[in-house]
């Protein structure tokens, strides 16, 4: 039996594998494009691919929990990530390029799907939020390490960034993986319809597509908000929203001494918060300072809800609890889609100020299927 700390870190680190194979493009984007000469617009379609690709796999994920234990779907994500890594750092064209895009998404919905439903199998009841709490570290993490060390790379090659963040962590998860022993699968098959037949799992789920939507869009745009509004480079801007998330690790911490008897009022407080800071963020400019510290604050409250929502989804429905973390996954890649329309129809309205008021609307409007859960009997 392992400890909760190496199951902690064997998820987090697949989880970390996982969001660096998505992130791992935004640095070297412009050099990707301009080696096989397309435009970035086109180039950056492979994220949609991939998103696409992974949103579509977590929600049919449930239909495995009857087949394969969750160990070896966890370890399946994370081959995925390895081999989609490998051809893109190989990829001798951009239909090439595209095509490694499925294998990853595959394995991103996988990975963050049976992942977070094995925190709940690997762990007791007593230790379950503090495994979730450290495994969800994972992909901030990714963000914070994987972003600078991808970058860096990508100043030699583009290709070498594959290699030395996605690549590099999915053999480090397979690793961790292999330590742990083989899990049954479970007693019966979590399909979407089943999942979507639980009223409370259906509320749940629409608040988490909802604050995806808010907190991604917030991040689609946070850069160019650095760089119109207050003048920063891209280098700069990078060194500054990296700094800001770090405060997505406190809030992660913090709150996890609560989730465990007061999820759904976080999901609603946090929720709410989130809301009036993104408000903020998108009307109050005086300065880069300000800017960055409400940035911050909503990385600090985002870390926060992130785990109360992941801690409820795992106690809603515990016999298809892998269908209910695929929605969660899907939630999230759906949830990037969401928030870039929506922020981009804002933005061309009304600028940062609309765009901020139309992201705060999607904070606001998650905290109430958890309000009128309130109302309903248990």
């Amino acid at each position: 039996m392992h400890d909760r700390r190496a199951t902690a870190a064997t998820l987090g680190l697949c989880l970390a594998a996982s969001q660096a194979a998505l992130l791992v493009l935004t640095p070297i984007l412009t050099s990707v494009a301009s080696d096989f000469g397309v435009s970035i617009a086109t180039a950056g379609q492979l994220r949609t691919v991939s998103g696409l690709t992974a949103g579509v796999t977590a929600v049919l994920s449930g239909l495995l929990a009857a087949r394969v234990g969750l160990r070896e779907l966890v370890a399946a994500g994370v081959c995925l990530l390895a081999v989609g890594s490998s051809l893109s750092a190989v990829a001798p064209d951009f239909a090439v390029l595209a095509l490694a895009q499925v294998p990853i998404g595959i394995g991103v919905g996988l990975t963050y799907s049976a992942a977070v439903a094995a925190v709940a199998e690997w762990s007791k009841p007593a230790d379950r939020s503090r495994v979730l709490a450290v495994a969800l570290l994972g992909p901030p993490l990714a963000w914070v390490v994987g972003m600078p060390v991808g970058g860096a790379a990508g100043e030699a090659s583009w290709r070498l960034s594959w290699i030395v963040v996605p690549l590099v962590l999915s053999v480090a998860g397979l690793a961790a993986l292999s330590r742990r022993d083989r899990t049954p699968p479970a007693d019966v098959a979590a399909s979407l319809r089943t999942v979507l037949d639980q009223p409370a799992v259906v509320r749940w789920s629409l608040g988490e597509l909802l604050a995806y939507s808010a907190w991604l869009g917030v991040l689609v745009f946070i850069g160019a908000l650095f760089v119109e509004a207050h003048g920063f480079s891209v280098a700069a801007t990078g060194l500054a929203l990296g700094a800001a998330a770090v405060m997505y690790v406190p809030g992660n911490l913090l709150f996890r001494r609560w989730v465990d008897a007061h999820s759904r009022l976080l999901l609603v407080t946090l929720a709410l918060a989130c809301a009036v800071v993104t408000a903020a963020l998108g009307a109050v400019r005086p300065n880069a300072w300000v800017s960055f510290a409400l940035f911050g604050t909503l990385a600090f409250l985002a870390g926060g809800r992130t785990l109360a929502g992941s801690a409820r989804g795992l106690n809603l429905a515990p016999a298809l609890r892998l269908g209910v973390t695929g929605l969660r996954t899907a939630a999230l890649q759906f949830g990037s889609f969401v928030g870039a329309a929506v922020g981009g129809v804002a933005l061309a309205a009304g600028g940062f100020t609309a765009a901020g008021l139309a992201f705060a609307g999607l904070f606001a409007a998650a905290a109430i299927p958890h309000l009128r859960a309130s109302t309903l009997p248990a």
